[in-house]
């Protein structure tokens, strides 16, 4: 039996003994523990994808039947759009976390500017645990106010950035308006999530600021899970959870190099997730270039959810927005991303007779505190501009390749 059979053997029994959602699951597939002997085996057991997880959730709030630990010992809870508690519980393997932030040299000594948000979402803590775990020393400024963050990266002598790649631009554009060369400019170290990474954007920071780099993929539920190295196609993949590439229609596990869900299993016993389909498309080496699994890439997503500012919009949101104003008969949202920044466009169509007065502030409201998603415009477009068959959300931005 190899290593990673016999954690997810243990993983298993420990999950079906303690958590009431993953008996429900496998005892519907009618699958025991017993069955489940190696990495192989979890194919027995369904493909859990994050509409279940909320009805899940909804059926026995507040943790949905998944937390093994008692909810006393929870240092935080989190809740993402569904909505889902999310639970938080300590790490039985802290030093997995660790691999990017050690990987772009963050150690004693570094200041690193942390940009996501600390609030409703775990991207700040989950960064700052990171950076301290290594030694280095977090300032804590999360999202915007740039002539601030660059007077903190100047005063301080920030040598580390963590966030978006598109926000990083902004602040050294800002900072060349400001008279401020690549010299003069402190952060070497960066680490990037929840937007893609481009060959532009590495050329500016590695080349030109001679940063050394990674870009790390994860979503809400399961934190990171890969990142990214030099001279290894994709990303390499993080010690504790186990990736598997699935039919998105049948959950049927796909050979190494083809294109299918990915599916990931975490090793955290206080809130196993075995099986969870992130809606996510990619393919894993035959032969990895890493020393665990690695992830080819990222090919868009097998649902109609599209992440947008690091959060996901789904059309079922949508169709709650419609039901909050019955004035609207129909909403189509476009995407899209000039000067490296997503704009959000919802275009509306209301019902006849109804009146424009006062929706569009209260849309965006909506969407703020619902969703905390900034809608940019919003347009009133005439009867029938929205073809009803047609996509919800429409992904029109251009990453470079």
């Amino acid at each position: 039996m190899t290593t990673i059979d016999a954690r997810i053997q243990d993983l298993v029994a420990h999950a079906y003994e303690n958590a009431p959602a993953i008996i429900k699951l496998m005892d519907g597939a009618g699958v025991t523990p017993a069955d489940v002997q190696s990495a192989s085996d979890l194919a027995k057991i369904p493909v859990l994808d994050k509409d279940s997880l909320v009805e899940i959730h909804k059926e026995n709030p507040p943790f949905g039947g998944f937390l093994t630990i008692d909810p006393n010992d929870l240092p935080r809870i989190y809740i993402s759009p569904g909505p889902i508690y999310d639970p938080q519980p300590p790490s039985d393997n802290p030093e997995a976390l660790l691999a990017p932030f050690k990987y772009i040299g963050i150690g004693k000594g570094d200041r690193v500017l942390n940009t996501f948000m600390y609030h409703l979402t775990p991207a700040g803590i989950l960064l700052d645990e990171g950076i301290r775990g290594c030694g280095g020393t977090v300032l804590p400024t999360g999202p915007g106010n740039t002539e601030l963050q660059i007077m903190m990266m100047m005063s301080l002598g920030a040598t580390g950035f963590v966030g978006q790649p598109s926000y990083l631009m902004t602040i050294l554009d800002k900072a060349q308006e400001m008279g401020m060369g690549p010299d003069a400019v402190p952060i070497k170290k960066a680490l990037f999530s929840a937007e893609p990474y481009t060959p532009s954007q590495r050329e500016r920071f590695e080349g030109e600021y001679g940063m050394k780099t990674t870009s790390a993929y994860g979503t809400a539920d399961l934190g990171f899970l890969g990142y990214t190295m030099d001279g290894v196609e994709g990303f390499c993949l993080m010690d504790n959870i186990y990736m598997q590439i699935c039919d998105p229609d049948t959950g049927e596990i796909l050979p190494d190099g083809e294109i299918g869900e990915i599916v990931v299993t975490t090793f955290n016993k206080a809130y196993p997730l075995i099986r969870f389909g992130t809606g996510d498309l990619g393919a894993l080496a035959a032969e990895p270039q890493c020393d665990g699994q690695q992830l080819l890439g990222l090919y868009g997503r097998s649902g109609d959810a599209i992440k947008v500012r690091g959060m996901f919009l789904h059309p079922n949101q949508l169709k709650a927005a419609v039901m909050a104003f019955p004035q609207i008969k129909d909403i189509q949202v476009i995407i899209t991303r000039p000067e490296n920044k997503d704009v959000v466009t919802f275009n509306l169509e209301l019902n006849e007779g109804e009146s424009e007065n006062g929706i569009a502030n209260k849309l965006k409201a909506l969407a703020q505190n619902a969703v905390r998603l900034r809608i940019d415009e919003v347009n009133f477009v005439k009867p029938g501009d929205i073809d009803p068959s047609a996509r919800k959300i429409i992904d029109q931005r251009d990453w470079e390749t």
